[in-house]
């Protein structure tokens, strides 16, 4: 097939162009003919809250990739669609998280189908978003229905996806992040990170959003700290801060936490994922909303075992007492869990059945299930 990606990729950095490059990859060694339309411009410098957009590695020499698209530019939206309609892909595969992207992408995309042949595919994260605007319901509609047919991640994603349009829906659980590479002695990685080996350490990973409760979870370790519960044990929070870092400091300082709570507060680059993931005793995921989330299949990747909250799709994908523990999204729900994680042999056996649960996670199976939407669509 001739297929068009439109969404981010290198230079932009981060997990959402980690999956565009692997999903073209994964279309290319099936023998499709693959380019990637990626960005000029992503978001404006006053709507992006961390330090850069872009990475400054040279480009992957194995993809075909386009730097076409500007978000904030009507006339190029146009330029663009035209372009695609005329090269007649078999489809344009988007990536949609925020309705931010909405008018752009809505626009190519009504453009690009207008030939008659391209059918217009989706890989949807979220329908709405997790900090909400006045203008989202709007936006949504405008791109929702400019789309073909979705693949999405969660049920969650698929009901709210089901009040805005009609059109074909299939699952697909989001893949491993093999890209990280694998994972390492543990002694080894807390060296490469500073760290002292002779500690045991949690995981909060990822950009730092309000949603995502960091705050739950350093009220958390404050109980667990005054129950005696975290001797010899660190909480690292790895990721940029996308919001306002001076609330989270406070509280840290509120309740004593300076010497437990290590930050590492900046963008996580991919040669330095697998340290971080290979040093931790487990990752936690104290959300307070999700849909699903990249974290947990890395640490599927690495074999390690995760807390999450009962919200949105996060349940679906880590079962309860068999890769981790899910809890209630508040500080207490977070500490009861995080103190049977380091029960008996629980990590162990949590550890072992990872290897068995990640097997339903592959990239291949994901465009499988997007060539099976194509291919419904084209009959």
């Amino acid at each position: 097939m001739k297929i068009t990606i439109l969404g981010p990729a290198h230079p932009y950095r981060g997990g959402l162009a980690s999956i565009m490059e692997i999903m073209a990859r994964t279309f290319a060694r099936r023998g499709d003919e693959v380019r990637i339309r990626t960005f000029t411009l992503q978001y404006p410098s006053l709507l992006f809250p961390g330090e850069s957009q872009t990475v400054t590695t040279p480009p992957p020499a194995d993809l075909h990739i386009t730097r076409c698209v500007n978000t904030m530019n009507p006339f190029n939206w146009w330029r663009v669609g035209r372009a695609i309609r005329r090269e007649r892909p078999d489809f344009v595969l988007l990536k949609y998280w925020t309705p931010f992207m909405a008018p752009c992408f809505g626009t190519i995309a009504r453009l690009a189908r207008r030939n008659g042949h391209t059918k217009i595919l989706c890989q949807i994260d979220n329908v709405e978003p997790h900090e909400h605007h006045l203008t989202d319901r709007l936006f949504n509609r405008y791109f929702l229905r400019a789309v073909d047919g979705f693949v999405y991640m969660s049920e969650q994603v698929h009901r709210e996806l089901e009040a805005y349009t009609a059109v074909p829906a299939l699952f697909s659980p989001h893949p491993l992040f093999e890209n990280f590479g694998e994972r390492l002695e543990r002694s080894e990685a807390c060296v490469r990170l500073g760290l002292d080996p002779s500690l045991r350490y949690v995981l909060f990973f990822g950009l730092v959003r309000d949603y995502k409760g960091l705050d739950l979870l350093l009220a958390a370790w404050a109980r667990l700290r005054r129950d005696g519960q975290t001797e010899g044990r660190r909480l690292i929070v790895a990721g940029e801060f996308y919001t306002s870092k001076e609330p989270y400091l406070q509280q840290i300082a509120r309740e004593g936490l300076q010497d437990e709570v290590l930050l590492h507060d900046r963008f996580i680059p991919d040669a330095e994922v697998r340290c971080y993931f290979s040093a931790a005793d487990f990752v936690v995921q104290p959300y307070k909303t999700a849909t699903q989330s990249g974290v947990t299949q890395i640490a599927y990747q690495f074999c390690l075992p995760m807390v999450v909250t009962r919200v949105g799709g996060l349940p679906e994908i880590v079962p309860d007492g068999r890769v981790g523990y899910v809890c209630e999204p508040s500080p207490e729900g977070v500490a009861g869990a995080i103190v049977r994680m380091w029960e008996g042999d629980t990590l162990e056996r949590f550890r072992e059945n990872c290897v068995e649960e990640r097997r339903r996670f592959s990239w291949e199976e994901m465009c499988s299930r997007i060539t099976e939407l194509y291919r419904l669509l084209a009959k």
